[in-house]
């Protein structure tokens, strides 16, 4: 399945678990209403003790709490989702079009590599097969063109191996770049459903003296971890914004000098992705920059992001492990194949 489906699943399991909040209203309920009896009974008694008219207003607050525990699923999670969900959507359009502006200039940084080496006829063998044919055809079969048909074949080949390399390292960034996107989806969804099934028994015990401060815990942390998404699309709307402009950049340079090498910029690609990764470990904080969640959630911010620095790194140094030990494979097996073929034929 593609991520974009993943994503989506991970919405609708969202959506699917939310009528299990219903099964927790009852052991709520319970808890509540006894809370809400040693709540208004120790109010009236201390009203009573003290010979003060009875304050009616703060006993409404368990009243309140257990209204919203009646109507969890519609007054508290839709209240919440409703007013959250525009800025998901938002995100979600503006990370959209910055992606889609940066494959557009993907392929045209590819046809223009392409139309590049087709235009100098010392390199259009190595991205045209036809050209490649044409020229073996015109140098014929005497031993001296031997020599240069095995040359253009060995420079093929190692073309084309540089290029699965190129090709490998992106896609294996790629891969682990969508797959820390889907991690913090999958974690936020995960957080998100456990709050959401046990926000009754939260309101309940919110009811109770000592423990007031669970109902904002519970709300601020809701706000918080649904927050992840939209600071994760912003994150890849900024990235993809700066890959854009590295392509536009790389397609000016390509335009305007002949020369260009697009081993320094596939270089800058695999360091900014490996960047990528490690940014995406932060979004827990940057949330938590946003609306302020006490207790656990701090720590559990620092394990992520430790966990992150540790992926980024694994990530890097397994692409460099990979591009040194295959490009110094290609280039010995190009040495021993060339040397081989020159003492065929009597070269060196």
């Amino acid at each position: 399945m593609e991520f974009d489906n993943l994503h989506a699943l991970l919405r609708n399991l969202y959506t699917e678990m939310m009528p299990l909040c219903t099964d927790m209203a009852g052991v709520a309920k319970g808890i509540a209403g006894l809370g809400a009896l040693f709540y208004v009974a120790m109010r009236v008694w201390q009203s009573l003790a003290r010979a003060e008219p009875i304050d009616v207003y703060p006993m409404l607050r368990p009243f309140a709490i257990g209204f919203c525990i009646l109507f969890f699923p519609t007054i508290v999670l839709g209240t919440l989702n409703a007013v959250l969900s525009p800025v998901v959507q938002g995100t979600a359009k503006l990370l959209d079009g910055q992606t889609i502006d940066m494959e557009q200039y993907q392929e045209q940084k590819d046809k223009l590599e392409y139309e590049i080496n087709m235009r100098n006829p010392e390199t259009a063998y190595l991205v045209s097969q036809e050209e490649y044919d044409r020229q073996l055809e015109e140098l014929g079969w005497s031993p001296g063109d031997m020599w240069t048909m095995t040359k253009m074949y060995l420079d093929r080949k190692m073309y084309q191996v540089k290029k699965w390399v190129r090709d490998l390292m992106r896609e294996a960034l790629e891969l682990l770049f969508a797959a820390a996107s889907l991690l913090i989806d999958t974690l936020r969804t995960f957080f998100l459903v456990v709050l959401s099934i046990l926000g009754p028994i939260a309101f309940g015990i919110a009811v109770w003296d000592g423990f007031q401060s669970t109902l904002t815990q519970w709300l601020s942390r809701y706000i918080q971890i649904y927050l992840w998404l939209p600071v994760s699309d912003l994150f890849g709307a900024v990235l993809a914004r700066i890959q854009t402009l590295m392509l536009q950049a790389d397609i000016e340079r390509m335009q305007n000098d002949p020369n260009f090498s697009l081993d320094s910029s596939d270089g800058a690609y695999i360091v900014f992705m490996i960047i990528g990764i490690l940014g995406y470990f932060t979004i827990p904080t940057v949330a938590g920059w946003i609306i302020q969640a006490g207790g656990g959630t701090g720590n559990y911010n620092r394990h992520v992001n430790t966990a992150g620095a540790l992926a980024g790194g694994v990530a890097g140094a397994a692409a460099g492990n990979v591009a040194g030990r295959v490009g110094r494979g290609a280039v010995t097996a190009g040495r021993y194949a060339k040397k081989g073929i020159g003492k065929i034929f009597g070269r060196k």
